[in-house]
C-alpha cells in the first residue's frame, strides 16, 4: 500500500502500490494477470472498507484502479475478412477497462486469442484510471453503506470512497457514438467496466440470480406459464439425470443439481421482477429463460443488462394479438421484420435503422418447428406465418380510432402485435447479440376473437407446452453452430470494437 496522487484530483489518495505494465503472447496468461490484478485491488477497497468500518478512525481516502488491456498495431493489414470480430480497422492504440475477470474469463480469452492471431501482436494489461467504486468491489448485492453500522454514519461515503459515477457510465461505444478524444486509445470492447458492473447489479435485482448463472442462450417471454412449464420439465430432467445439463437454478440462486430432484436450498417466497431460470451446461451453452412480463419497457431493461454477458443469441418466445383473418389461435408467427412502435429504444436506436432477420436464426427457428410439429414444406403454411411483427407500447392499441394505428398495422404488411419483440430485436441489432421472434397468436382483437377465462386456460395447457419446446429445440440448434457463423457480419457498423 502506498500513498498515490489520483489523476483526477490534486488530492491524496492510499491506493495499492502501482503496477508495472506487462506484455503477453498467451491470451490465458494475460487474464492470469487480468485477475489478479483485480483480485489486489478489489481486496484493497473491501478490507479498507471494513477496517475503517470497524475502527471508525479515517486516515485519508481510499482508491483503487480497474485492470485494463491493450494492444498497439501500426499496420492496415487484413485480418480474415469473414469474422465479424476479433481485430481492427486500422493502426492505433486500443484499450479497454475490465472487471470481473473470472466470471468473463472464456469470453476475454477467446477475444484476445484472436487479436494475437489476427494481428501478430501481444496485448498488455496495467491498470486503468478509472477507480473501481466501492459497491461494486464488494460485488452484487451488496449493501455498503447498510453494513457499516454507525462508525461512518455521519461521513459520506463519496469523502472516503469511490462510488457509481452515472456520468462517465453510457452505452456511447455500444451505440456507435463515442469518439475517443485526440491522443486517446480508442475502445476495445463495446461495454467498459464500470458499465458492466451496473449491469451486474441490476441483474442480480431484478432477476434474483447471479451473473454466473446465465447461459449464452437466452429465451424471453412475456407469460408465466412458459416459466411453469419450463420448470417442471427442467426439474424432471435433473431427476432423471439432466440430459446433459449439470443444473437448474432458480431465483434465489436455488440449485438443483443433474441426478437430484430436490434443490439444496429453499425456494425464494417472494419473486423478483423479471424472474430467471437457468439449464445450466459447463461451457455455458445452457439455456436461460427470463419472464420479463408485459411492455417494452421490460424488454429493454432486461436487455441492456443481459447484454453485458455477450451471450450468444437471444430468443423471444411469447404471446402475441394476430391481426388477420386467415390467423387461427394457437398459429405460430415467425418474425422477419419489425414494425416499431414502443419508443423506448428511439433516443439509442432510431426508428429509421432496419432490424433485418438473421438466416441462422430464421431457419434455426423454422427447422424446430417443423422438428416439434411434425408439419413441413408447404404443410407447414396451416400453422406458421413468416412476417412483420409490430411492438407498440400501448396496450389498448384497439380502442384508438381506426384510421390510426390500425391503418399502419395494414401499411407495414404486419401480421401480429405485441409490446416486446421488437424492443428485444432492436437491442440485439444494437448491441451485436444475435436475435430471433417465434410468437404463438393468442387472441385476434381486429376479428373479435378475444379469449374468454376458461378458454385461456386450456389454450394455454394445450400451447405452452409446444411452443415452449420449439424454443428449447431452436436454441440447441444455434448451440451447435460455430460460434464465428452465429455471429453475423450483419449486426457490425463501419467502424467496430475488436471484441464482439
Amino acid at each position: 500500500m502506498n500513498t498515490r496522487i489520483s489523476p483526477f484530483s490534486p488530492l491524496s489518495y492510499i491506493s495499492p502500490s502501482a503496477v508495472e505494465p506487462q506484455a503477453f503472447d498467451n491470451a490465458e496468461a494475460a487474464v492470469d494477470a487480468l485477475t489478479a490484478l483485480y483480485e489486489r485491488n478489489t481486496k484493497f477497497l473491501i478490507d479498507s472498507f471494513g477496517a475503517l468500518a470497524k475502527s471508525g478512525t479515517m486516515t485519508g481516502r481510499y482508491r483503487a484502479f480497474y485492470p485494463q488491456v491493450s494492444i498497439e498495431t501500426t499496420s492496415f493489414g487484413h485480418a480474415d475478412s469473414r469474422l465479424s470480430y476479433g481485430h481492427v480497422a486500422a493502426p492505433g492504440i486500443y484499450t479497454t477497462t475490465v472487471t470481473r475477470p473470472k466470471l468473463f474469463r472464456h469470453y476475454l480469452i477467446e477475444q484476445l486469442d484472436l487479436l494475437m492471431r489476427n494481428h501478430g501482436i501481444p496485448v498488455t494489461v496495467s491498470e486503468s484510471t478509472t477507480p473501481i467504486p466501492l459497491h461494486f468491489a464488494f460485488g452484487e448485492g451488496a449493501h455498503v453503506e447498510a453494513s457499516a453500522g454507525h462508525a461512518m454514519a455521519d461521513i459520506p461515503m463519496r469523502d472516503l470512497f469511490d462510488t457509481p459515477d452515472l456520468t462517465n457510465t453510457d452505452d456511447l461505444i455500444a451505440n456507435g457514438e463515442y469518439e475517443a478524444p485526440a491522443g486517446e486509445p480508442a475502445p476495445l470492447a463495446p461495454f467498459t467496466a464500470q458499465r458492466i458492473d451496473y449491469s451486474l447489479a441490476r441483474l442480480s435485482h431484478y432477476t434474483a440470480t447471479g451473473a454466473e448463472h446465465f447461459q449464452n442462450f437466452v429465451l424471453f417471454t412475456n407469460y408465466q406459464f412458459y416459466i411453469d412449464e419450463f420448470a417442471a420439465w427442467a426439474r424432471k430432467l435433473m431427476a432423471e439425470g439432466g440430459g446433459g445439463y449439470t443444473a437448474f437454478v432458480e431465483p434465489g440462486n436455488v440449485i438443483t443439481l443433474a441426478g437430484k430432484g430436490t434443490p439444496e436450498t429453499t425456494p425464494i417466497t417472494r419473486m423478483p421482477q423479471m424472474p430467471a431460470y437457468h439449464l445450466k451446461k459447463d461451457d455455458h451453452s445452457g439455456i436461460t429463460l427470463v419472464n420479463i412480463g408485459v411492455g417494452p419497457s421490460n424488454a429493454k431493461t432486461a436487455t441492456d443488462h443481459i447484454a453485458v454477458l455477450r451471450p450468444h443469441a437471444w430468443l423471444m418466445v411469447g404471446h402475441c394479438a394476430g391481426l388477420r383473418n386467415s390467423q387461427r389461435l394457437g398459429d405460430y408467427v415467425l418474425a422477419h421484420a419489425y414494425v416499431r412502435e414502443d419508443h423506448v429504444l428511439d433516443d439509442d436506436l432510431p426508428v429509421w435503422v432496419p432490424i433485418p432477420a438473421l438466416a441462422e436464426v430464421q431457419q434455426a427457428l423454422e427447422s424446430a418447428v417443423e422438428e416439434v410439429t411434425g408439419y413441413e414444406g408447404f404443410e407447414l403454411k396451416r400453422i406458421m406465418r413468416t412476417g412483420t411483427v409490430a411492438t407498440i407500447d400501448n396496450r389498448n392499441w384497439e380502442l384508438r380510432d381506426q384510421r390510426g394505428p390500425v391503418k399502419r398495422l395494414s401499411q407495414s404488411r404486419a401480421i401480429a402485435l405485441d409490446m416486446e419483440s421488437a424492443t428485444i430485436a432492436a437491442n440485439g441489432f444494437r448491441f451485436r447479440v444475435p436475435y430471433g421472434t417465434l410468437l404463438c397468436v393468442s387472441d385476434r382483437p381486429l376479428h373479435g376473437e378475444l379469449k374468454l377465462p376458461g378458454m385461456a386456460t386450456a389454450f394455454y395447457r394445450t400451447q405452452v407446452s409446444q411452443h415452449l419446446q420449439i424454443g428449447i429445440r431452436a436454441v440447441q440448434k444455434l448451440a451447435a453452430m460455430p460460434t464465428e457463423t452465429l455471429h453475423s457480419r450483419k449486426l457490425r457498423s463501419f467502424y467496430e470494437t475488436a471484441f464482439q
